[in-house]
Parts: C-alpha cells; sequence; structure tokens
C-alpha cells in the first residue's frame, strides 16, 4: 500500500506540474499592469481582439496586431507582464536601440512582435492629453517618466530609438495608497501638456515599480491630428469633394441636373446605432455598427454628438477626429464600400464618464 500510495502521488504531482508550464489564454497573470491609455501596443491588441483572436478579418484590419498575435500571443494575454527585474535605474544600458518597445527581448523574446516597425492603430490625443497607469498588484511606484517622440518622427516607418525621446512628465515616489482605486487594482493618470504638435507621435513609459527592483516599459501610438494614418493620400475617401456644399451635406443642389456626369456623389443612405461595450472608472469601451441603405455606397461619415467635449484615447476600424462637442468617424480604406443593407462596425475608447450621443449617418453612393 505504501508503494501504491507513492506512486499515485508522484503522478498527481507529474499531472500538476504538466498542466502548470502549459501557457492558457484564458486571460492575463493576475499581477503587475500596463498602461491602459493611451493603450499600450500589446495592451491595445487585447482589448480589441482578445475576445475573438483567432478572427481572420484581424489581418486586414488591424495588421500590426495580427503579426503579434501570430509570433506570440502570450505577449498579449500577459499584457502586465513587460519589464525586467535588476536595471538599477540603467534604462539606457539595459534596452538597446530598436527594442524599446520590448524592453529589450525581456521574457525571453515574449513581447518581440512590440518592436515591429509599421502601422499600429494610434489613440486620437490633443496636445494636452492624460496618460492612465493601471496597477493591477498594488505595487506603487519609486518614479514614472513618460516621454515622447521628437517631431518628425514616423513610427510607421521607423524603429524607436532613446535619442528619438524627450521627456514630458514625471511622478515622484508615490505608494500605491495614493493612486486613484478602480476595478481590479488602482489607476495613475499623470496629464501631459504640449504645444504645436501634429500628426503621428508614440508615448514611451517607463513605470518604476515600489517592491522589487522592477521597471515597467510601453508604448503607445498616437494621433495628435486625429487621422488614421501618417500622411494620408490625397484622394481619401474620408474627404467629400470640396464641390458638394458644405451646408447641406444630406442634400445634392437642386442647380445641378440629376442626370449630369459631373454632380458630385450623392451622400446620406446609411444609418448607424451607438451602443456602450463597458465602462470602469475613468473610461469606457463603445462601438457604432454602420449600415448601408436601399442602395450599396462607397464611404460613409458618422457623427456622434454629445452634451460635452468627448476625450477619445484610441479607435480602431475607423479615422475619428473631435470637434467641440461632436466627434466624427470616417471610414478606413478597407471597410468604406457596403452593399445595400450591408454593415460593419467601429469602435473606440473614451475617458471619463460615458453618455450616450446623439448620432448621425451619412454616406457617398
Amino acid at each position: 500500500m505504501i508503494t501504491r500510495k507513492l506512486l499515485v502521488s508522484a503522478v498527481v504531482g507529474a499531472l500538476v506540474a504538466a498542466l502548470a508550464a502549459v501557457a492558457l489564454p484564458a486571460g492575463p497573470a493576475q499581477a503587475h499592469g500596463n498602461v491602459i491609455s493611451p493603450a499600450s501596443r500589446n495592451y491595445g491588441c487585447f482589448i480589441r481582439w482578445g475576445d475573438h483572436f483567432q478572427d481572420p478579418a484581424m489581418a486586414t484590419e488591424d495588421p500590426m496586431c495580427y503579426q503579434a498575435w501570430q509570433a506570440d500571443p502570450n505577449a498579449m494575454w500577459n499584457w502586465n507582464g513587460l519589464f525586467r527585474e535588476g536595471v538599477a535605474g540603467n534604462h539606457q544600458g539595459a534596452i538597446p536601440d530598436g527594442q524599446l518597445c520590448s524592453a529589450g527581448h525581456t521574457q525571453s523574446g515574449r513581447y518581440n512582435a512590440m518592436d515591429t516597425v509599421g502601422d499600429w492603430k494610434p489613440s486620437t490625443v490633443g496636445n494636452n492629453f492624460t496618460v492612465q497607469v493601471f496597477d493591477q498588484a498594488l505595487h506603487g511606484a519609486d518614479y514614472l517618466w513618460v516621454y515622447v517622440t521628437n517631431p518628425g518622427f514616423n513610427p510607421v516607418t521607423t524603429a524607436l530609438k532613446w535619442s528619438d525621446l524627450t521627456r514630458v512628465a514625471v511622478v515622484g515616489n508615490t505608494p500605491a495608497s495614493q493612486w486613484t482605486p478602480v476595478t481590479g487594482g488602482v489607476q495613475l493618470n499623470i496629464p501631459v501638456a504640449l504645444t504645436g504638435r501634429t500628426g503621428r507621435a508614440m508615448v514611451y513609459t517607463i513605470w518604476q515599480a515600489s517592491h522589487l527592483d522592477q521597471s515597467y516599459y510601453w508604448c503607445s501610438d498616437i494621433d495628435f491630428g486625429g487621422g488614421g494614418t501618417t500622411t494620408p493620400p490625397t484622394t481619401s475617401p474620408t474627404t467629400p469633394p470640396t464641390t458638394t456644399p458644405t451646408t447641406a451635406p444630406t442634400t445634392p443642389p437642386t442647380t445641378v441636373p440629376t442626370t449630369s456626369p459631373t454632380t458630385p456623389p450623392a451622400s446620406g443612405a446609411c444609418s448607424a446605432a451607438y451602443a456602450l461595450s463597458s465602462q470602469w472608472s475613468g473610461g469606457y469601451q463603445a462601438g457604432v455598427t454602420v449600415t448601408a441603405g436601399s442602395a450599396a455606397i462607397k464611404s460613409w461619415t458618422v457623427k456622434l454628438t454629445y452634451p460635452s467635449a468627448p476625450t477619445v484615447q484610441q479607435t480602431w476600424n475607423a479615422t475619428a477626429s473631435v470637434s467641440g462637442t461632436v466627434l466624427t468617424a470616417t471610414n478606413v480604406s478597407y471597410n468604406g464600400a457596403l452593399s445595400a443593407g450591408g454593415s460593419t462596425t467601429f469602435g473606440f475608447l473614451g475617458s471619463g464618464t460615458a453618455t450616450t450621443p446623439t448620432v448621425t449617418c451619412t454616406a457617398t453612393t
């Protein structure tokens, strides 16, 4: 009996060890943290695709996230574990140029795809924005440093180097008890104020946690101009023809014969429905479904009018900009053309408390 008990114990122990070694994509490890706004690269990919990460649409709708999921899904499931230990404050010495987004190929290369150069989906921000750091394990901070890339840096074509960065915000020693309690942990909001910035850029955040010599490094892609690409083509379908009257976009000019070959594309012919996906202290996620009417459309524009000016941190499947109380979203290259009755969706992350906007949709046919 003693021999049999020992045998059973050994088998059970081996099974437990084997199961512990399996990386299960059920969710992130319950520790550590990340920049949730403007969302870091791996956190953004987790938020957008974590519940349908095998969707083939990702390859065309979000190709940079697609290559990251293909390289190592654990970079997203473990969105809160992008750190190094024992750096002793020598961040530039520990992390070579071109490897800043993976923290110098940390965690046996798990996050290497974060360094891949390309058109990562950016968060739309103004010259004044807030970096939101989520601390899941209540580590607190010895310090946090926030950098923004220098004017002229193009993250779509250029690998990030230390010399590309300028430090724009510093937070000193801050125990977790001084952070804002949120569901699942605490959050620290770091204001950033810049002037005269337009176009694409990156935010680089270093969090020196207080519990150990443990340093976290996050790359967040941003767009100061509200565009989805660094240099959109002048014939972009998101820009209406200059001959279209700006005062009545839903009605073609009555003085122009409808059969004239020079008539601008007709507007209208679509509808949009807003839905709140989720919300938390200080932010929310929402989605909009755009549906074509009885005729096919070539492009669409959705306007969401709020009671007060909204703050949008990140959009996907659309190009978004904010003017006053209106958020304007236009299709991107792959989802503007819809067949009659066809639909597509776009989504965004917002800061503050979610309110329901008034939604309108116009389209070109």
